[in-house]
């Protein structure tokens, strides 16, 4: 029996996220932007530690016995693997009267076919006159060699029709003497025979008049061939600017890094699989995302706007606070530093309902060692001496939820917790750790508070009716007896699924 998805079940999640990846991309751009300088800067040290050798250029016009205006290049391309030969360089070693392997002669110069008749060799010595040299003794070492190749070609090709036209003579003489030995006669077979003697005789002389016209064409064709051959261009040194050269590596070495960069960033962020997006880090925390703290920078405008932030915040979760007399906990992830600073301002925001304790349960000093008056409402006190705290007063506990957490102390900070994350910290793993633990624990999530979330971010945090994320006792509350000494449930507002983001179709 087929079944079909009902119009309410989430979509399958997408194998790869494109926004999630392109914003984790994005963050880690210290990264990607460390890489590029990098390469830019060893690109400009290569060019400034390692310049290029002493070089030369010459360029040599070749003649071809073959050439055609249609040809695709393969001519000059075999003129560019014949220089590329021990031959030419031998030559032009003993021209040059070196002792030097042409083997290894091999690896300091190379041609390039410019065109279908121009062959540039480019060649390295130790100084620009021994590069100059050694550019002009492989030129003439070409030149010479396809001279030579193309007169010894002429050469067997005029030898061949002339042997040709030989063997015709040949035979021309024999039909002649054939002709010669028939006396003119009555018989029909006699005259016909005379006749095929004379057709051929004509054949040959008319095949002996074309084998010479093409053995002279390829002799006159020779003095071309080696006229046309030549160096057109003298052997120079090529001069390099140590500028120009610095500027072409940094700009390579700067691409280069910054893909590098990019591509660790990539695969660093699809391997670690740290949740960046409102609507992911809501659905992995089973909540919703309630506020946000924007980045800090080194601006000068930019403390004022995170301090505001801080008081707004504060102040609405104050609000929330008020309505109920059970203790609350902030529970951070990435960010302990500004979580105790949201904890102080939020004690300061409850003073006015009463004298507030803030617990501290944060690992290190960040409490303690936070700048406060002297005459600070607000009473600081270690986990350690929550149990010495005065009973009247409101308790805020501050607590951390990062790897090797002690799960079971979390609710003697508050039977109640707003978590504070850090966009990209934590892993989607350990996000479903948390809230496991939390449900496991009883601990009702208000919200989250998400810091440092990227300003691009357009996808929605808010869950709606749905299932749970941690399923196991996440509906659950103990139950708390009133003053009439029954039982009474607080059943806590039902979480959601994630929706669509604004730019998706609804399913």
């Amino acid at each position: 029996m087929m079944t079909s998805r009902t119009a309410g079940a989430p979509a399958a999640a997408p194998l790869l996220d494109l926004q999630s990846l392109v914003v984790a991309v994005r963050r880690r751009r210290r990264l990607w932007c460390s890489m590029a300088l990098l390469g830019l800067l060893v690109g400009a040290g290569v060019a400034i530690l390692l310049p290029p050798p002493p070089a030369a250029v010459t360029t040599v016009l070749v003649a071809h016995q073959e050439d055609q205006p249609n040809d695709t290049g393969t001519l000059i391309r075999t003129d560019v693997e014949l220089l590329g030969t021990t031959r030419i360089a031998g030559r032009a070693l003993r021209s040059l009267h070196s002792s030097e392997d042409p083997e290894d002669f091999l690896r300091d110069y190379r041609g390039t076919g410019v065109t279908n008749n121009l062959l540039r060799i480019d060649v390295t010595g130790a100084d620009e006159a021994q590069a100059v040299a050694r550019a002009g003794a492989l030129a003439d070492a070409f030149v010479a060699d396809h001279v030579r190749r193309m007169r010894e070609t002429a050469q067997a090709q005029t030898e061949a029709l002339l042997d040709q036209r030989d063997r015709m003579r040949d035979e021309l003489a024999q039909v002649n003497k054939s002709i010669g030995g028939r006396s003119p006669g009555s018989d029909p077979k006699a005259s016909a025979r005379i006749e095929s003697l004379f057709a051929r005789r004509a054949e040959l002389n008319s095949r002996i008049a074309d084998f010479d016209q093409r053995a002279a064409e390829a002799r006159t064709g020779t003095p071309r061939i080696v006229a046309g051959t030549q160096i057109v261009d003298a052997p120079r040194a090529v001069h390099h600017s140590l500028p120009a050269a610095a500027a072409t590596d940094a700009a390579i070495g700067l691409v280069l890094g910054l893909a590098l960069g990019l591509a660790v960033a990539a695969v660093g962020a699809v391997v670690a699989d740290r949740p960046v997006l409102r609507r992911e880090i809501a659905a992995n925390l089973g909540a919703s995302v309630v506020a946000e703290l924007p980045l800090r920078t080194g601006r000068l405008w930019q403390p004022r706007r995170t301090r505001a932030a801080h008081e707004q915040l504060a102040a609405a979760l104050a609000r929330t606070v008020r309505g109920s007399a059970e203790p609350l906990s902030l529970l951070e992830l990435g960010c302990a530093r500004r979580t105790s600073v949201l904890a102080l301002d939020l004690a300061r925001a409850l003073t006015a309902d009463g004298p507030v304790t803030v617990v501290d349960g944060l690992p290190g000093r960040h409490l303690a060692g936070s700048r406060r008056q002297p005459d600070d409402p607000v009473a600081v006190v270690g986990g350690e001496r929550a149990a010495d705290a005065p009973q009247q007063d409101r308790r805020l506990g501050v607590g951390s939820v990062a790897p090797g957490t002690a799960w079971t102390d979390l609710r003697h900070l508050g039977t109640r917790t707003v978590l504070v994350v850090r966009a990209g910290h934590g892993s989607a793993a350990w996000l479903h750790t948390v809230a496991r633990q939390l449900a496991d624990q009883h601990i009702p999530v208000l919200g989250v508070v998400l810091a440092d979330p990227d300003p691009r971010d357009r996808t929605d945090g808010t869950l709606w009716d749905g299932p749970h994320t941690a399923a196991r006792g996440r509906n659950e509350r103990p139950d708390r007896r009133n003053g009439t000494g029954a039982p009474q449930t607080e059943r806590l507002p039902v979480r959601a699924a994630r929706v669509p983001d604004s730019d998706q179709e609804a399913r």
